[in-house]
């Protein structure tokens, strides 16, 4: 969170500062008690219109969408291997793995996030990959329905590629999808959903998330508004058909689309994963 100094008018911060010291709690010659107290009203109302100012040119926070939360993971089991769901839907998450690839629990906040396989320049077929599976249920398939999904990330700017899978359930080519990721060397988030008819349609935020600090994603479908959040604020936003449905019988993916060579690997560390459909 970004926090600005409220600017203080020249007579405010004379007042203010001048507090030091018992000469400098005397008026100034010509001035009264009244005088002197309607001068330091009329500068706090100052300062606070002008730190209205700066907040208002700020975008504004967006509540989180509702609907029923249909799988949650915080990580802080100490298994990342085996991650229960923590919504109560039994969506247990497992490890796949190739290339000797694996997953790690380390400390955030009071507990523990995932680590996933670092960049690797080597050959695809030889670089470590790893991603958290959990089989598919209807209660994962939104349909037409309104769905959120998201994750806190960390992501330094060395560790960017071409593209990397946060959270997905289906493929773009093949059924149907919606997906969470971050896309090439400025390390940007995008949002993506495909329905049952051609065509992928995604959104793209306008900040990178790659910067080596915590950030949170949103990827939200409301009826026809389909929009990307980093930090709680819209980043992105475009229109879908009301009538796009995601409906497929693959699994829940996190981390990367699976264990094979080309998973577009996330190469970051991922807590606080959601889902909410309704």
């Amino acid at each position: 969170m970004t926090y600005r100094r409220a600017v203080l008018p020249v007579a405010l911060a004379g007042l203010v500062l001048g507090l030091g010291s018992p000469a400098a709690h005397a008026a100034p010659s010509g001035w009264s008690a009244a005088s002197i107290a309607a001068r330091t009203a009329s500068a706090a109302k100052a300062a606070a219109q002008t730190t209205a100012g700066h907040a208002a040119a700020a975008p504004a926070a967006t509540a989180k969408v509702a609907g029923s939360l249909v799988a949650q993971y915080s990580f802080d089991g100490g298994r990342a291997g085996s991650v229960i769901d923590e919504s109560g839907h039994g969506h247990t998450l497992s490890l796949v793995s190739a290339a000797g690839g694996t997953v790690r629990s380390v400390a955030h906040r009071n507990g523990q996030a995932v680590k996933f396989p670092a960049k690797c320049t080597n050959a695809k077929a030889t670089c470590p990959h790893a991603a958290l599976r959990s089989p598919s249920t209807a209660l994962l398939n939104p349909g037409t329905r309104s769905l959120a999904f998201g994750a806190s990330v960390l992501l330094a700017p060395s560790q960017t590629t071409k593209g990397q899978n946060i959270v997905q359930k289906g493929y773009s080519t093949a059924s149907s999808q919606w997906k969470m990721q971050v896309d090439g060397k400025a390390g940007k988030p995008s949002c993506v959903l495909v329905g049952a008819n051609p065509g992928i349609k995604i959104v793209r935020s306008d900040v990178s998330v790659a910067d080596g600090h915590w950030h949170t994603i949103e990827c939200r479908r409301q009826g026809t508004t389909f929009s990307v959040l980093v930090d709680g604020v819209v980043r992105g936003t475009r229109t879908v058909s009301a009538k796009l449905s995601i409906a497929n019988q693959r699994p829940l993916s996190v981390g990367g689309k699976g264990a094979y060579s080309d998973n577009d690997q996330f190469q970051g560390i991922l807590d606080d994963v959601w889902v909410r459909v309704g």
